[in-house]
Parts: structure tokens; sequence; C-alpha cells
């Protein structure tokens, strides 16, 4: 983006974060104003249709956004994932990935500890104890090299993240011009570190909730559900900007994606929403939890259906593969680094060829895993069998053979046979319903006269979100 947009792109956000839903209209007009060419005509006016309508739901979640979050979080929003991580920085990652045959990743998963306060059912990290931490200076290495490949979007997991938020406040702070987001059970949430986010501004939480009190203390252990639910009430009260995140498995998959629920986390002040199916990583993991193909076709379904008649920005990290075009590890739109510096294609797919203490953030995007992974993506034609471990397990077997990988199990290190074996037969179950269901949209997208897939469509021709 040169100079000149950047300033006026910066004008219009620090218009718009203040009473931004008064400013629409005005903020419209200039848009076509400046729209010559009358490219974007057609998409400006759309998106002004839905956004002024007061019945639609993205003006409902554009009205709670601008009533319920601080100005400033919003403005870092908008500056930081928006326009540095988006506008500017995928351009340049697209430059680097032409330069060196490479993937490059619009973001980056950081573990900065394998510590836990809490020890859920079915998850790895409860076994590693509190062995590993990425130091800080590590870190802020990894978002400096980071942004010189284009990447402007961080995001913690573990362990249990916030055992090092003191560490997390002081990244935001040194980054102002990146967007930092977590992971977190909820538990270590207080009015100091609320107080503390809402300065930097450009930090947002995701809630993990495994659906009402029973189902989710059955996972995280009794009394958490109300620990997450406070925690929830006091980022509310001090107007911050964030979600949840769901782990849907055998027993709370209708749990988790019911009217209820979902609109329980809405009214208190959830805004988007991550899903993610269960993957049984670790040689204890329990098979017994993955979801069932019933349930998948469920969550598909719900998905959509969310999306369409509620104020919730919700994502589903294997029912979205069709957007997504396949599985998004690997760099190619993003990849995991473990608290002791392992660098992974994937937070389930644990094996590696390089340390993060060794080797650049660039030098790990040539490693071979990545290259292996670059080769073969996506791994699947049909959208909904994305994933190399859960939808195609023969590939992972490759790849990890192909590259020499390593296990970076910090446990018990396992063969990538192993870990396979626990997941032929959910593929095999998965994967004629998986084309049942996308013949299904295809048969009813070309009856609408729509084209087959969403990349398709001209962006002047696209239709709004729906609802």
């Amino acid at each position: 983006m040169n100079m000149v947009s950047r300033k006026a792109v910066n004008l219009a956000i620090k218009y718009l974060s203040e009473d931004p839903m008064k400013k629409l209209p005005k903020l419209f007009a200039l848009a076509e104003a400046l729209d010559r060419g009358h490219q974007r005509t057609a998409d400006i006016r759309r998106i002004r249709g839905f956004l002024e309508d007061e019945n639609n739901n993205w003006h409902i979640y554009a009205k709670r956004l601008s009533e319920e979050v601080d100005p400033r979080c919003l403005r870092k929003v908008m500056e930081c994932f928006f326009v540095n991580s988006m506008l500017d920085g995928i351009p340049r990652g697209r430059e680097i990935e032409q330069k060196y045959d490479i993937n490059v990743p619009w973001v980056i998963l950081l573990d900065p500890t394998s510590a836990c306060n809490l020890s859920c059912v079915g998850c790895w990290a409860a076994e590693y104890g509190h062995k590993f931490n990425l130091s800080y200076e590590t870190l802020d290495s990894i978002v400096l090299q980071g942004k010189e490949l284009g990447i402007h979007f961080y995001i913690f997991s573990g362990g249990e993240p916030l055992v090092r938020k003191k560490d997390i406040i002081r990244l935001c702070r040194a980054h102002q011009d990146c967007y930092f987001f977590a992971f977190t059970n909820g538990t270590l949430v207080d009015d100091e570190l609320c107080r503390e986010m809402k300065e930097v501004g450009n930090f947002s939480l995701a809630f993990s909730i495994e659906g009402d009190r029973e189902a989710t203390d059955f996972r995280r252990g009794e009394g958490t559900y109300q620990k997450v639910i406070d925690a929830m009430d006091r980022m509310r009260q001090h107007r911050l900007l964030f979600g949840y995140s769901a782990c849907y498995h055998h027993y709370n998959t209708e749990n988790v994606i019911s009217d209820q629920f979902v609109d329980d986390m809405i009214e208190r002040g959830c805004r988007y929403a991550w899903y993610f199916t269960y993957i049984p990583v670790g040689k204890q993991a329990r098979t017994d939890l993955l979801a069932t193909p019933e349930q998948r076709a469920l969550m598909f379904k719900r998905i959509n259906e969310i999306r369409a008649t509620k104020p919730l920005f919700a994502m589903d990290f294997w029912n979205d593969g069709e957007y997504a075009k396949g599985c998004i590890a690997g760099g190619r739109r993003y990849f995991h680094i473990t608290a002791a510096g392992d660098v992974e294609p994937c937070a389930f797919i644990h094996y590696s060829n390089v340390n993060i203490h060794d080797v650049t953030l660039l030098e790990a995007l040539q490693s071979p895993i990545f290259k292996a992974y670059r080769k073969r993506q996506p791994f699947n034609d049909n959208p909904l069998r994305p994933c190399p471990l859960l939808d195609n397990p023969e590939v992972l077997v490759d790849i990890v053979k192909e590259s020499g990988a390593r296990s970076t199990d910090m446990e018990a290190p396992e063969e990538v046979e192993e870990l396979t074996a626990k997941t032929v037969e959910a593929a095999d179950r998965w994967a004629p319903m998986a084309e049942q269901l996308m013949a299904e949209v295809y048969a009813a997208r070309a009856a609408a006269g729509q084209p087959l897939r969403p990349w398709d469509q001209p962006s002047s021709e696209q239709s709004p979100p729906a609802g």
C-alpha cells in the first residue's frame, strides 16, 4: 500500500472508531466517489445495503461491536488485522513465496509455555507440565522476523498461554502494528489483565468452552464452566473484544452448536467463534471422542445456519475447507511453534525437521516437511476432506516419511503410523458422506445459477454474507 493510500485508510479508521454506525453513510458515499472506475461500486452498494438494514445480522453485529467494544480496541483490529495483516502483509508474503517457492503464512501459532493449570480430557498439553517455555526474547525475535515476511497476526496456545500474560502484554506493547490473540481456559483472567488489554488494544481472547456446564466440566474439571462465564463477564465489563473456542467431539457436538448455547454465548458478549473437531493426538489419546460422520455432517449444516441467522462471526476449520481451498497448515495460512521451539506444520501434527532456536523463520519454512506439505496441497479434491491426518491419513504418512521429520511429542514420541492408525477408520467412514454433501451443495448452486466454487465468482458479483 502506498503512502497516500495508507494515510487515507488511517484517517478512515480514526473517523470510524467513534460512533461508527452513524458515520457509515458518509463513508460509503466517499468510497463510491473514490471508485473512479466503478470496479467496486456493486460491492460497495451491496455491503452498504446489509450494514444499513436494521434487520440484517451484519447490521446487528456491527452495531453491537460499536456499542460494546472500546473504540481503541476496534481501531486496533482495523489497523493491525485488516490493514497491516491483510492489505499489506498478504501481498508481501506472496512476493516471498514466489521468490523462494515456499508457503508464507498469514498467522503464526505460538506456545509461549507448556504449563497449564488444568488437565482436560483428551488434551495432550496436560501431559507436558511446566518443562518448556519460549523466552520473551525468542517471542520478540519471532515477531520481528515475521513482520519481515509480512506476518502481522500471532495466536497463542499452549499449555495455558495466560500463564505468561505479563510477557504477552509486553509483546503487545512492543509491536503495536501487530494483532495478538490467545486461546485460553479463562481461569487466569483478572481485572488487571483486562485493564492492560484495554490499554494495548491489540490483544483478544477466545475462551475454550465445551458447551453447557455439564459438557464443559466433563472435559475441563468441575467448576471450570463458571470460571469461564465469570471471565467473560469481566471482559464485557471492560468493553473488550472476545469470543469462544469449542472443540466438538462425540459427546458434545449437538450441545455446542445448539441455538441455546450459541445464543447464550452471543448474549454474554462473544463476537466470534472458533470450532475445532477433536483429534486423537498422543499415544494415550481416546479415539471414542472422535465425532461420528453424522456429527460432522450436522456441524457442516449448523455452521452455515449459524452464520446465516446469528450476529456471530463463526469459523469451523474442518467444514470451511472450501473457503480456505483445503488445509491451511504447513505455512499455507499458518504453522505452529511449540514451547520447546519445534517448528511444526500444524498444532495437531507433531513432527518437525527444525527448531526455532537453531534456524530463522525463513529457513523453517524451507524445511523438508513444509516443502512436502506445499507439494501436495490441497490433499483432497473434496473441500470437506481437507486434513492430512483426519481425512487423508495415508498422505500424512508419505509426508513424514519423505521429509524425514521426527516426532516432537514432548512425553512419548509417536511414529506416524501409530498416529494415523487412530484415524483411518474415521476417514473411511467420513469419505462417502463428505462426497454426498458436496454433491448436494454443488447441485443446489447449479440449480440457482451460482458458481460451484466461491472463488470462481468475480468479486463485483459476490453476494454479501448470508443473513
